[in-house]
Order: C-alpha cells, then structure tokens, then sequence
C-alpha cells in the first residue's frame, strides 16, 4: 500500500552526507527512497529511519547505469507512490596525477557523478510532470567545482558539469513547476555518519577550524538542512543557484 506522504529519492543516500539527509527528510515526514551501492550501509539506513518510525526502502545500483534508474523509480512508485524531491548526492572519485590519469578512470566518475545525475534528474522530472504538482531536485555538487587541488581533475569536471547541469535543467523544467538547484559544500566531516562498521570520530586539528571562518568544519547536517530548505516552499523562488557550504573556507585569502 504506497504511502500518502511526500516521497524523496536520494542517491548515495547510505552513508556521510546521503545518510543524513534521508534522516532529516525522513523526521519531517518524507518516505524515502535510498540508491547505493553498498549493501551493508543501505539496510543499515532504512533500519535507522524505520527505528525513528519513518518509511524507507533501498535499491542496491549503480546510478551510473540506465537501467539501474529506471528500476529504482519503478521500485520507488510501486512503494511509495509519487516523487516529491530528488536528491542527488551518489559520487566517485580518481584522483591521480594528471598526466598519469586514465580515460577508463574519468569516463567512470564522469558516468556516475554527472550522467548519473542527468539519467536521475530525467527519470524523477517525468514523474513529477506527470503529477502535475511540481516538485524539486538538488544537484550535491562541491566547491571543487569552482577550486581545485592538483590532481583532482576527473572529480572536478563532473562536479562543474552538475553546476551547469543546475542552471539548464532549471529553465527546461520551470515551467513544469520543477525547481533545479545545487549544493557546493565544502569540507564536511562524515567519519560518523558512515555505516557502523567504519564509522570514525572526527580529529581535526585547531588550524583545521581555523582554516574556517565559522571556527569549525563542516557537518552532514548543514547540508541535509540546506536540502530541506531548497525542496520546501519557503524556496518557492529558488532555482537554477547554487549554495555554495563551506564555512567561509573559500572567501578566506591565505598567503602562507
């Protein structure tokens, strides 16, 4: 029997950032749907939200693969009945020297991080346009997107790709009432928000906060709040922008 409240879909949703955003959507309400490719971390998940009295279920799949998508949105209606929100957190990384970084290794970050979020963000948008009632979908995109460390070039273009992505999805979607938005965070701890098995608790040094303008680093929290608010109606006005939650850490010039 589909549940009658709003429905998200959050990929990489069992573990750091995914993990706690289907907590906090979850305690206002949401039934939700998690992707991920780990097992163990997935079930971890919906036994958490279930515990807190919530409605979840999870898909183990590769976002990066088509018929993954279509079988979790088929999964997602059967049980739940509607797309409310998405929520597209499932990323990879590569990092390697840029000039010994292979094709195989970028085609593959770029396959889930941004086709991922393309083949999501298309899957979810036609359910909500069929619903006839709007809906919202968030890119979790990163400051890596506007900044870079070397080596970090196959995770830096799929992140500015969903930056992008956020802007043209927005005004194809507008006027079915689908807002499109990004989230850049920036250095988010999520050593305790992984599943049990490898959860860890965060050590940061003083000139880690420091490096903050805020005075800390970053927690799963803030993003999954920012999330709530994007898909809520006090954001009604809201789409095509991307939040960047870092802190301050990129707006602090340091000359050391």
């Amino acid at each position: 029997m589909p549940n009658t409240s709003k429905t998200v879909m959050i990929s990489g949703g069992a573990q750091g950032i995914g993990r706690a955003t289907a907590l906090a959507f979850a305690s206002k309400g949401y039934s939700v749907s998690i992707l991920d490719t780990d097992k163990e971390a997935g079930f971890e998940a919906v036994r958490l939200i279930k515990q807190a009295e919530g409605h979840s279920m999870f898909l183990c799949a590769d976002v990066g693969k088509a018929e993954s998508i279509e079988r979790w949105i088929r999964l997602t209606l059967e049980e739940f009945g509607r797309v409310d929100a998405l929520i597209n957190n499932a990323g990879i990384h590569a990092n390697a020297p840029f000039l010994e970084l292979e094709a195989a290794a970028f085609d593959r970050v770029i396959a889930v991080n941004l086709r991922g979020t393309m083949l999501a963000s298309q899957a979810a948008a036609r359910v909500m346009k069929q619903q006839g009632d709007g809906g919202s979908i968030v890119h979790i995109a990163s400051t890596r997107g506007l900044m870079s460390e070397a080596g970090t070039e196959a995770y830096s273009a799929s992140k500015g790709g969903i930056l992008a992505l956020t802007h043209a999805m927005a005004v194809s979607l507008g006027t079915f009432g689908i807002r499109v938005n990004a989230i850049s965070p920036g250095w988010i701890e999520t050593g305790p928000w992984q599943k049990q098995s490898r959860a860890a608790a965060p050590n940061h040094t003083q000139r880690d906060r420091e490096q903050h303008p805020v005075g800390r680093v970053g927690v799963p929290e803030d993003i999954a709040s920012a999330c709530l608010y994007l898909t809520s109606d006090a954001a009604g006005f809201i789409t095509g922008q991307n939040l960047v939650i870092d802190g301050g850490m990129t707006i602090k010039m340091i000359y050391e």
